[in-house]
């Protein structure tokens, strides 16, 4: 007994210190101020929009504002056939320049991804446009447009076409020269985004694709255009919003005229907002459309399935 009692016990394990929670969380809190200052930004102004578009707001006739509830909603799909010609004209907008872009800019991806003499150079010069600002891009193709110094001129001197012919002033130009206009822009985009997506493409593919006897056109339909899916669904989504919010290009090439034939729904907000002051219409106008694209973005990457990987 005195012998076990003399035994010292072994000593007890050092006690676990609590890892510090604050290393875990310094990244969190070195990102929060960045983090709050964009979701003041964001939020500020989408809840501005959805509290203005339940108003009467005119600050030129400050006697008619107040609570307006659903009247500028109501307005706008029972009693303005203004709102249903932009959002018509912006479909159509839409749809044909992304289009034509997705398409061009494929073309010139393909081509600016082989191998050639001054292909540095080629490359620069497809996508220089897409450094152009929309303003500036908008005031070159006005002078390029112009009936007494531009193409029509010029065409004019060939027997084509007659002098001081306006594309921008005529109904049945005017869509097409703006979409012209557009594409020198927006083609580079598309081309950039496919590009990059090109130089990932394993070229054992190819070789082996060759071996097996594929021709050009069936290595494109069954590699190239199966490992673009994403970029080009990604590209085209972004492209769609863009396109639908364009404003500064048609409001400087033709302000939405002539007789409002180019007359988009943001660029009808823009007018309702800026040159009516009616606040609180072009704010019900903005959700409207706000919703339109939430809903056709969220279908449209459903039903493409981006993002399957099935490549």
């Amino acid at each position: 007994m005195a012998q076990a009692a003399a035994v010292a016990k072994p000593p007890a394990p050092p006690r676990r210190r609590r890892a510090s929670a604050t290393p875990r969380r310094l990244p969190y809190l070195l990102i929060a101020p960045a983090a709050l200052l964009m979701l003041g930004f964001i939020a500020y102004p989408v809840i501005s929009v959805f509290y203005y578009s339940l108003q009467n707001y005119n600050p030129t006739k400050p006697w008619r504002n107040g609570y307006a509830g659903f009247d500028n909603f109501v307005h706008a799909f029972t009693e303005d056939p203004v709102f249903w010609d932009t959002l018509t004209f912006s479909a159509k907008w839409v749809f044909v320049e992304v289009g034509l872009q997705l398409m061009f800019g494929l073309a010139l991806a393909l081509i600016v991804n082989q191998t050639f003499v001054g292909r540095s150079l080629g490359r620069a010069l497809v996508f220089s446009p897409w450094a152009v600002s929309g303003v500036l891009t908008s005031a070159i193709w006005v002078l390029l447009y112009n009936s007494q110094t531009g193409i029509t001129r010029y065409l004019a001197d060939v027997g084509i076409g007659s002098y001081g012919t306006s594309w921008l002033s005529d109904t049945s130009t005017v869509f097409s020269a703006a979409i012209v206009a557009d594409l020198w822009r927006g083609v580079p985009f598309f081309a950039i985004l496919i590009l990059a997506d090109l130089q990932s493409v394993s070229k054992d593919l190819y070789e082996a694709a060759e071996v097996d006897g594929a021709s050009k056109i069936k290595q494109f339909w069954h590699i190239t255009l199966p490992h673009l899916k994403d970029a080009i669904i990604l590209s085209t989504l972004l492209r769609a919003v863009w396109e639908f919010n364009n404003v500064d290009l048609l409001y400087t090439l033709t302000g939405g005229g002539p007789a409002g034939e180019t007359t988009t729904l943001p660029l009808y907000i823009a007018n309702t907002s800026v040159d009516a002051h009616n606040f609180g219409y072009a704010s019900a106008l903005t959700t409207v459309a706000f919703v339109i694209l939430l809903f056709c973005s969220m279908v449209y990457l459903r039903l493409s399935k981006f993002g399957g990987g099935d490549k």
